[in-house]
């Protein structure tokens, strides 16, 4: 029989010991959880301390973790808790960022004295795989970048009500004129809220160029309207929150411009491929960094930003697989430039890729396909600062009677090989004069 220190000696030698010592940190919004391991022999030595999220308390920490010789710290990402942390960490210590599912504990016997020990347990073992925290000054760039696509949703959503305000006084406005927010359509629009009587000869004297043409179905979709002087209120006050946001907005994207200054290279750089133009690039860029080292191949890059289906097979069956939620803000604006990349007229390169993936897996799952090889290409365009030139552009730009030329050129190709081969025979093959591919 094995005595119990064999059993444990084995156990413990049975996985390698990444970080002899480490702190394992339970954070939460007013204080976290420190334990911090140090192992010297067999079994590990636990030193375990609580803290306040105050400054003070927090450089206490620090002191606390280099005067024992820590250097490697793991905390939970619980929403932005763990960030005042950080930033006072990151300077001289090598702080480990770890998602939640990869954490966990198990129900029923946890507590953050214990969350903290497990965290650090796991860390010790080399078990939790970090999530990516760019710098500051990227980290920076991508609060100015979120807030704005935030404003961006809100002032499209201002537009919807101050739209459906006229729909719903018998206003049809919106039938006839393309955009409500149009010259013309403003100013009629400006002048049935703010007027308590209706001319339509002054509404026909408000349209410009080619809705002067439209002035009969004008007039019919406003005449017999009904509203209140309530509802114009409202109006008036969903149009004065819609310029306040362009204004603010066009504040943001000043503020933006001058925090991308440093970046110009990458933005310039990623503007060379089809779709991105400089507003989709600095974002792009605010979420994942110009280096990409960090991610170490573009198969992860595009995984970590949710563009590759996920595994879930079980007793030898393939269960329904999904894009990963994750990269919420990256993977729609992916998106929109991976559909602006596909409109493009000038390079018809992820157009013809497009179009060949639909036909097959129908239009959501390409347009996919096409925003993760858009990923690939901002991958390899960061790591060598090469323009992009992917190396079937020749293929797809190819003119097509330089196309037949070179399908048949392979076809003289084929049928030397199979001869030289003796597969077939010189006499039995024949090239067509008109090949096809």
């Amino acid at each position: 029989m094995p005595s119990l220190y064999d059993i444990l000696k084995e156990e413990v030698f049975a996985l390698e010991i990444v970080y002899p010592i480490c702190c394992g940190v339970d954070v939460h919004k007013k204080f976290f959880v420190a334990t911090l391991i140090t192992t010297e022999g067999l079994l590990p030595r636990y030193q375990k301390r609580r803290f306040s999220t105050f400054n003070n308390q927090i450089l206490e920490f620090k002191r606390w973790l280099l005067e024992n010789n820590c250097r490697d710290v793991c905390m939970e990402s619980t929403g932005k808790y763990w960030v005042p942390v950080y930033n006072l960490l990151e300077d001289s210590i090598n702080v480990t960022v770890a998602h939640p599912k990869f954490v966990k504990t198990v129900k029923g016997n946890k507590d953050d004295v214990k969350d903290s020990k497990w965290i650090g347990d796991l860390f010790r073992l080399g078990l939790v795989p970090g999530s990516f925290v760019p710098p500051k000054e990227i980290r920076i760039l991508r609060e100015f970048t979120r807030y704005r696509c935030k404003l961006v949703n809100c002032k499209s959503g201002e537009k919807n009500r101050y739209q459906n305000v006229f729909t719903v006084c018998n206003v049809a406005l919106d039938a006839v004129v393309t955009d409500m927010f149009g010259v013309s359509a403003s100013s009629i629009t400006d002048y049935i809220v703010n007027s308590d009587t209706y001319d339509p000869g002054h509404c026909v004297s408000l349209l410009k160029r080619s809705l002067k043409k439209k002035a009969s179905e004008v007039v019919e979709s406003i005449e017999g309207f009904q509203m209140t002087d309530a509802q114009k209120q409202r109006a008036r006050m969903i149009r004065e929150h819609y310029d306040f946001l362009l204004k603010l907005i066009g504040r943001l994207e000043a503020a933006i411009d001058t925090l991308a200054e440093p970046y110009a290279g990458a933005t310039t750089l990623l503007c060379t491929s089809p779709g991105y133009d400089r507003r989709s690039a600095i974002s792009i860029i605010s979420e994942i960094g110009t280096d990409m080292t960090v991610f170490g191949t573009s198969k992860r890059l595009c995984r970590w930003a949710g563009l590759t289906p996920g595994n879930n097979e079980s007793a030898g069956k393939k269960k329904s697989v999904h894009i990963m939620k994750s990269g919420i803000y990256l993977k729609p604006m992916l998106v929109q430039v991976a559909w602006s990349a596909v409109k493009s007229t000038k390079t018809p390169y992820y157009a013809v890729k497009y179009a060949e993936i639909a036909k097959r897996r129908g239009k959501k799952r390409a347009i996919i396909a096409i925003a993760r090889m858009i990923l690939t290409a901002t991958f390899h365009m960061l790591s060598t600062g090469e323009v992009w030139n992917p190396s079937d552009l020749q293929k797809v730009d190819m003119p097509q009677q330089l196309r037949e030329k070179q399908l048949r050129h392979d076809l003289q190709r084929a049928v030397k090989l199979l001869v030289a081969n003796g597969v077939v025979a010189p006499d039995t093959i024949q090239i067509p004069e008109q090949s096809t591919g």
